[in-house]
């Protein structure tokens, strides 16, 4: 018997779906990570970090390459951010619309490149798991820049996880995105709050 065979194995059942001991975890790590990047603590990015990893394994196994391959990057910001950001956590700013505009423009041509190159290597839900790993990669960087705009963005994201995991049958995983999709919502108040308490500003929307 293989680690991975191990790592696959059920752990337990909920309404008929087998929840592995790998996706478990992978799913524990990663909401705690979540969870406390809202809070803006530097402390989140170690737990970005292992989660990212075991998300890697879980994602090549279900051969969701592009998912698997975005685990890297978020590893690399991980430390990223863990060097980037002060020890008293995050110092939260906003993007202008000029920023926002040219930046969302050159993501939606990089996703319109990469999707086509997965389905050329026979990935799983090419256009959805691109849109995923092109512009999870925007939010991961806008979140070590500190731009409150990350929030949003994972937010449309987390949205988009939810209905591809559950296509691919990994329900529990499906089941985090939207507890996700809701964290990301406490995100873009709380570093928005932050905004207005250091600097008197009203929060700037999206």
């Amino acid at each position: 018997m293989t680690i991975s065979d191990i790592a696959l194995r059920t752990l337990f059942t909920i309404l008929g779906y087998e929840v592995s001991t790998l996706e478990f975890i992978a799913v524990v790590t990663g909401f705690i990570g979540v969870w406390l990047g809202t809070t803006g603590r530097k402390i989140t990015w170690p737990w970005w970090a292992l989660s990212s990893a075991l998300y890697a394994w879980l994602f090549y196994e279900f051969d969701l390459f592009a998912s698997a391959a975005l685990q890297f990057v978020f590893i690399a910001a991980a430390l990223w951010g863990w060097l980037g950001w002060a020890p008293t956590g995050a110092q939260p700013r906003t993007a202008n619309n000029k920023q926002r505009f040219v930046v969302l423009i050159i993501s939606i041509a990089i996703w319109v490149i990469v999707a086509p190159a997965l389905a050329s290597v026979g990935a799983a839900a090419t256009w959805q798991d691109s849109f995923g790993l092109i512009f999870s990669v925007l939010a991961q960087i806008l979140m070590v820049k500190q731009y409150t705009e990350t929030w949003f963005i994972w937010l449309v994201v987390n949205v988009s996880y939810v209905v591809l995991y559950a296509a691919q049958d990994l329900l529990f995983t499906s089941a985090l995105y939207v507890l996700f999709t809701m964290v990301a919502l406490r995100g873009w108040v709380k570093w928005n709050q932050k905004i207005r308490s250091s600097a008197g500003a009203n929060p700037i929307n999206a």
